[in-house]
């Protein structure tokens, strides 16, 4: 049996096959080819591309591409796009490697040593939010300290209390009192003391600088000079006192551990802060006899207490919270009443009023 011809072989011939290719079809590719060499020859070739050109650049920058990338940036695709992208390991390797890189450090050093950064740590080290806030700092520091001391002087007042009361045989107190004992009230009047002298010994060192200057000589204090010393510091303590208590009702040591005049108002009238200063002078004459009534009276009331008609309370120490606190507090319950909204009812307890329902 004779075999038949080979098709998977391309024979030699103007077409795929052994037969030639007709007449119509190689005058059209003729044609082509001319009318592509002519386009070329011409230009139109060039004309066709730019006007290609200029077609898409007017599609790309029309109203209806606009809105089909906005579309497409709002839509989930390129979140996921990113999620995918940064969740990968090739991603991740070239960040930090861009991080670990000699060009980030070249940049910050640049950036750290510009004018511009000089000037943005001056404003902000010059704004007044900033200075607000150390300050606050401090101020909170120092009242942290005198809460705590002054909790520990609160417990010893009643230990020197029942003490003293036990040596001179007089009863036990049997209720709790909001009125400052002896330990409490020598504290806050040492730390007056110590603030007095220290203003004192500033005026003093002045005036003996000015003293020599004119004087020429510094052989020591004189008999003179003592007495008005003397007189000196007594009057600045009467008028620290009586100041601060007409003013604010307590003087800086008495805020420091949470002490004050039990008046109405924001602080004692003139008359009876003098009152309370003369009390107090005559309680100290019989060797601070006159104080005796701190321990014995019922409401801790010594000779300046009565006369002056105005006690030492202590003060609440509780903090106040921050405003935003109570924003924290709120928004908490808010969610956790958005949960339980959104939490499944099986039991339809919602429905029935069980749950969610405020007791008459």
């Amino acid at each position: 049996m004779v075999d038949g011809p080979d098709l998977s072989s391309s024979p030699s011939g103007d077409g795929p096959s052994a037969r030639p290719l007709p007449l119509s079809v190689r005058l059209l590719g003729a044609g082509v080819r001319s009318a592509r060499s002519v386009s070329k020859a011409a230009g139109i070739d060039r004309a066709v591309e730019a006007a290609a050109e200029e077609a898409m650049v007017a599609a790309i920058e029309s109203e209806a591409v606009e809105r089909a990338l906005a579309r497409v940036l709002r839509g989930p695709a390129v979140e996921e796009a990113m999620n995918s992208a940064l969740e990968s390991d090739a991603v991740k390797r070239a960040l930090v490697e861009a991080l670990d890189s000699e060009l980030v450090d070249e940049v910050w050093r640049r950036l750290l040593a510009s004018d511009e950064a000089q000037h943005l740590v001056e404003r902000i080290a010059e704004a007044p939010e900033l200075r607000a806030a150390i300050s606050a700092q401090s101020v909170g520091l120092i009242e942290d300290v005198g809460h705590t001391i002054g909790n520990g002087t609160r417990r010893l007042d009643s230990v020197l209390e029942r003490i003293v009361r036990r040596v001179f045989f007089r009863k036990r107190r049997v209720e709790p009192t909001d009125r400052a004992g002896a330990a409490t009230r020598g504290l806050a009047l040492g730390i007056d003391a110590l603030i007095v002298n220290l203003g004192l010994s500033g005026i003093a060192a002045i005036a003996a600088l000015i003293a020599s200057a004119f004087a020429g000589n510094g052989n020591g204090v004189s008999s003179f000079a003592l007495a008005l010393g003397t007189t000196a510091w007594l009057a600045l303590g009467a008028f620290y006192l009586v100041g601060f208590w007409s003013l604010a009702g307590q003087t800086p040591g008495m805020r420091f551990v949470d002490i004050r005049l039990d008046v109405e108002g924001r602080g004692l009238p003139l008359g009876r802060a003098v009152k309370r200063l003369i009390g107090m002078a005559l309680a100290w004459i019989p060797f601070g006899l006159g104080f005796l009534g701190i321990f014995f009276d019922e409401r801790r009331r010594a000779w300046n207490d009565r006369l002056s008609r105005a006690d030492v309370v202590y003060e609440s120490n509780e903090r106040t919270p921050a405003p935003w606190s109570r924003l924290e507090l709120a928004g908490a319950a808010a969610a956790v009443a958005a949960e339980t909204a959104k939490a499944p009812d099986p039991r339809g307890l919602r429905a029935s009023g069980v749950v969610g329902s405020s007791p008459s």
